[in-house]
């Protein structure tokens, strides 16, 4: 119970308690909602508590054999924070935005993130030194568009096994792809969206970049910690 409140009061004051106002509440996403203050939501952060360590508990197993988890967060509070934390531990991760077809066309995905590797590994190797100077900053810009779309997933092979998603309303075409193809979600889940689709839900604030660190941080932790 001690340890129950004490996630409690972190969930608190990390502001994940807050959600919407009334009129843009989701009728599924009633059952996490615990009040309403001045007309805003006030998610039930027990619930939340329960369901993130349910996450947790998947994402270690996840990691435990081995299994792939890619991060989605595309929205500005936190997707920096959320690069930066993917980077430091070699997961794949979408924060500027999904690539239409990342799963249903995956093949296709793929090229280019092989041809972004292979761009890089040339330009390493100082095999663009042959190529004039315009044709050098034509690669090179080309590059950097390869970089910025595909760069977090330049490590990826093969379908992820698992993906984690902060604001299922904004990633709303990963979330139709990973069901489509039966790829389990976790995911903050504000009061705004129907939680029910999601696999792992965590009832949270998915706007305030406080509550979208610590709960990013809660889950690459413990798939990186066990």
């Amino acid at each position: 119970m001690t340890n129950l409140n004490n996630k409690v009061k972190e969930l608190f004051k990390a502001g994940v308690h807050l959600g919407h106002k009334k009129n843009r509440i989701h009728p599924k996403a009633k059952k996490y909602i615990y009040t309403m203050q001045n007309g805003v939501s006030v998610i039930d952060l027990t619930k939340t508590a329960e369901l993130l360590e349910n996450a947790i508990a998947y994402v270690k197993k996840l990691k435990k054999e081995n299994q792939q988890m890619l991060v989605v967060l595309t929205k500005k509070s936190g997707s920096s924070f959320t690069q930066e934390l993917c980077n430091k531990n070699s997961i794949p991760y979408i924060t500027v935005k999904w690539p239409a077809g990342l799963f249903s066309n995956f093949d296709m995905i793929i090229k280019n993130v092989n041809k972004l590797n292979k761009m890089k590994e040339d330009k390493e190797k100082g095999n663009w030194k042959k190529f004039v100077k315009h044709e050098q900053v034509k690669l090179t810009k080309e590059l950097r568009k390869l970089e910025h779309h595909y760069g977090g997933i330049s490590k990826i092979s093969k379908l992820p096994n698992a993906i984690f998603i902060v604001d299922i309303k904004k990633e709303k075409n990963a979330v139709k792809e990973s069901r489509e193809l039966k790829i389990p979600i976790v995911a903050v889940c504000d009061t705004n969206v129907n939680p029910d689709i999601i696999d792992y839900p965590i009832p949270g604030n998915d706007d305030s970049e406080t509550s979208i660190e610590y709960l990013v941080k809660e889950i690459i932790n413990a798939y990186t910690k066990n």
